[in-house]
């Protein structure tokens, strides 16, 4: 099963596959025209590592706090793969995983299960 984390509320976009064994990661910068290529962006990192959208079960997006414009084009994005694709996603913040130390991209969705993030349900944190 394979898992998509993205995570656009930071300086910089950051991008994880976890498709079985195999753990693929890339960074770009956190530009307002990266915003509006990030779904050429999720498209081209999975190719890069021969997925399809439609390979995708889970996707995890980190809900801030962040940059309102970040967060607002990333949930329509996952929305929309949720709508076309069926694709469940969870919207997690470090702050939900309260206690935990030392916490990794790789880790989030057994982290997500932990702490009961709940599917489906957006809860945006955008800062002032």
């Amino acid at each position: 099963m394979s898992k998509l984390i993205i995570d656009v509320v930071g300086e910089k976009f950051f991008l994880m596959i976890i498709n079985n064994n195999d753990i693929y990661n890339i960074t770009k910068e956190n530009t307002k025209i990266n915003y509006e290529k990030l779904t050429l962006i999720i498209n081209d990192f999975l190719n890069s590592h021969e997925l399809k959208l439609t390979n995708i079960h889970k996707i995890y997006l980190n809900r801030g706090p962040g940059s309102f414009a970040g967060i607002r084009n990333l949930l329509s994005i996952v929305k929309a793969f949720h709508m076309t694709n069926k694709i469940d996603y969870y919207c997690y913040s470090i702050q939900d995983f309260k206690g935990e130390k030392d916490i990794k991209y790789e880790n989030i969705p057994e982290l997500c299960d932990k702490f009961n993030i709940k599917k489906n349900l957006i809860n945006p944190i955008y800062l002032s």
